[in-house]
């Protein structure tokens, strides 16, 4: 069973920065694609950043610039390094792993989520 952990969130001051780690476990071994998802108060949930297995980043126009998404491969985790932050940030921000499980899918899975709240 896949299992992902959001840890990191928190509140910070616009300007701030923070750091989103993901740890993943279970069955991971045919990736298509790592990603972070946010949903702030109100709206539906936004794509902002995914990387391939091959480690091909790609960025919503919003983030782009200020944010940047990694992979520790040995350690199984992903990360989310946001920089400038500001109050439209404010979401809840969940870990994203669309995989191809014993041949078939492939398949998302989430993490819990974890908030990043920036004060104005």
């Amino acid at each position: 069973q896949v299992q992902l952990v959001e840890s990191g969130g928190g509140l910070v001051q616009t300007g701030g920065s923070l750091r989103l780690a993901c740890l993943m476990s279970g069955n991971i071994r045919d990736i298509n694609t790592l990603g972070w998802y946010r949903q702030p108060p109100g709206k539906s949930r936004e794509e902002i950043a995914t990387i391939t297995d091959g480690g091909v980043a790609d960025y919503a126009n919003s983030v782009k610039g200020r944010f940047t998404i990694s992979r520790d491969t040995a350690r199984n985790r992903l990360y989310l390094q946001m920089n400038n932050l500001n109050p439209e940030d404010t979401a809840f921000y969940y870990c994203n792993a669309n995989l191809w499980i014993g041949g078939r899918g492939p398949y998302d899975y989430w993490g819990q989520g974890t908030q990043v709240t920036v004060s104005s």
